[in-house]
């Protein structure tokens, strides 16, 4: 099973850096790296992907922020779990990010090896 990761950021380097770290398993076919640039449409990309996804979301965008494209996702497939990830640790985001549903609630600099088990284990979870 091929599980796809959507990462929702306004920076255009973050995209790049996850399908370099997940290099590995995109060339054994059991991950898919995309992105999401238009914050107000990730939700509807949720609706309409057809395996299963993982969205990985900054909280800090212009526009559409993370919390508030959280809840839009959770209404739409409140399946897909969704990590949230900011520079800003801060115990008020992490509270909110709970309460709407958030699976995960990562800091940067991403650990990527830490993020490889967290998303093991919701692949486990969902079969």
């Amino acid at each position: 099973m091929t599980v796809s990761i959507l990462s929702v950021d306004d920076e255009p380097d973050v995209a790049e850096l996850f399908r370099q770290h997940f290099r590995r398993e995109v060339t054994q076919g059991s991950t898919r790296c995309t992105s999401w640039p238009r914050r107000g449409g990730a939700a509807d990309a949720g609706r309409r992907h057809p395996q299963p996804i993982v969205i990985l979301s900054d909280i800090n965008m212009p526009g559409m922020d993370g919390l508030s494209l959280l809840r839009e996702v959770k209404k739409v497939r409140p399946e897909i779990p969704v990590m949230m990830v900011t520079a800003y640790g801060d115990d008020e985001r992490r509270r909110r990010a709970t309460e709407l549903g958030a699976a995960e609630f990562l800091t940067k600099p991403v650990d990527f090896d830490s993020l490889r088990v967290r998303l093991r284990l919701l692949s486990i979870a969902a079969d």
